[in-house]
């Protein structure tokens, strides 16, 4: 007697899976750079300091931490754009300095 339950076929699966791969590897760092800490810290922060703003109803600091994260927005950018971004000149410059990364 064949087992067909739904536990028995999730297990032992009959079928193949086409598996489409990108055409070149990623880049090695894996996001982490200079650019990428500072946005998500930035980010983190203003969202720490907005979510207790509304816990503590002080409206004036909510928008304060929404400021703090459209600065840690602002701030990524720019430092994506000087080089210290994925794939930035910066960022190619020190995996080079630190033994690829």
């Amino acid at each position: 007697m064949a087992d067909n339950t739904l536990a028995h076929r999730a297990q032992h699966a009959t079928t193949t899976e086409a598996v489409h791969l990108p055409p070149t590897a990623a880049p090695t760092n894996h996001g982490k750079t200079l650019a990428a800490w500072v946005t998500s810290w930035v980010i983190v922060a203003g969202g720490t300091v907005a979510g207790l703003a509304v816990a503590f109803a002080v409206v004036w600091l909510f928008w304060v931490g929404l400021g703090i994260v459209v600065a840690g927005l602002v701030a990524g950018w720019v430092l994506k754009s000087m080089g210290y971004g994925q794939g930035g000149a910066a960022t190619i410059a020190r995996q080079k300095e630190h033994g690829g990364h």
